[in-house]
């Protein structure tokens, strides 16, 4: 399958060559990979360089933007650049951090799992952080239908569908709602264990907990969705203090009138499924 990759990267010296090489190693070569430098002041620009000179279907994209890291905008922003940049002749795109390790047969299992599936929409495995012993472990959402943001994999045909990737923060979880609304599935594979080599939120401040808030509004989950949805963010963390922040985002966002993210109809979608997945959890 021809597929394409974006790698977004901001200060990514230390990561960005790993996850490069990682992507050269693959047993099904993309054929294009896209690295979007998005505003760095480190020595990622130069290791993009030295990746394009030896390999024509590595390109650069150079993007100024604020040097302030906030999940969600800024990331989509670098991505959407990037893509914008690349022809529709793909049977798959993948948005990539610059910090991820990809196991080598990683986008043939891609590949395999979209030519079994018609309905396939969004794909990919999970990611594993080194503990304080330096022991790889699991680390992902308590979700395991969910595809981390970091290594996401659209079909063609899905990712048209949804309208790209909103700029938000919650852009990684609307698209998989929007996808099941549009009739296709969110599927991983457990067998794909993926090196993350920042740990997840390490560089996300109070803001981006307020923002965390905001994208459940602008969602449309409603007042009790949220509040369950926060208290799992909380008790995932182990820290309380994110249900109150996480909360007063979204009563922030409604108090404000933030514009929707999605229409009034995929809201009711939106909706339906989260209390389906809600009570299947309870019963």
């Amino acid at each position: 399958m021809i597929y394409y990759i974006v790698i977004c990267a901001h200060n990514e010296e230390l990561f960005l060559a790993e996850t490069l090489r990682a992507v050269l190693a693959q047993t099904v070569q993309p054929k294009k990979i896209l690295v979007v430098n998005d505003n760095s002041a480190d020595g990622t620009e130069a290791i993009i360089d030295e990746f394009v000179s030896g390999n024509e279907h590595i390109l650069k994209v150079n993007r100024s933007s604020s040097a302030f890291h906030m999940p969600g905008a800024k990331v989509v922003e670098a991505f959407n650049e990037g893509y914008a940049q690349l022809d529709d002749q793909y049977d798959f795109i993948v948005k990539l951090d610059a910090d991820i390790i990809l196991p080598e047969n990683y986008f043939e299992k891609i590949s395999e799992l979209i030519n079994s599936d018609s309905k396939a929409g969004i794909l990919g495995g999970f990611a594993y952080e080194q503990d304080a012993n330096g022991a790889w472990k699991l680390n992902h959402p308590m979700n395991k239908d969910h595809v981390r943001g970091a290594f996401k994999s659209y079909t063609k045909e899905c990712f048209k569908a949804i309208g790209g990737l909103r700029n938000s923060i919650g852009w990684d979880t609307v698209d998989e709602l929007l996808a099941q609304y549009n009739d296709f599935k969110v599927i991983t594979d457990d067998s794909l264990k993926i090196k993350h080599l920042r740990p997840l939120g390490a560089s996300y401040n109070k803001r981006a907990r307020f923002l965390q808030g905001e994208a459940m509004y602008r969602m449309r989950y409603g007042y009790m969705i949220s509040f369950i949805a926060s208290l799992k963010i909380a008790w995932k963390r182990k820290k309380r203090v994110l249900f109150f922040d996480t909360l007063k985002g979204y009563f922030q966002a409604k108090k404000r009138d933030l514009p929707y993210l999605v229409s009034e109809k995929e809201g009711e979608f939106i909706r339906r499924l989260r209390w389906r997945n809600i009570l299947n959890k309870l019963f």
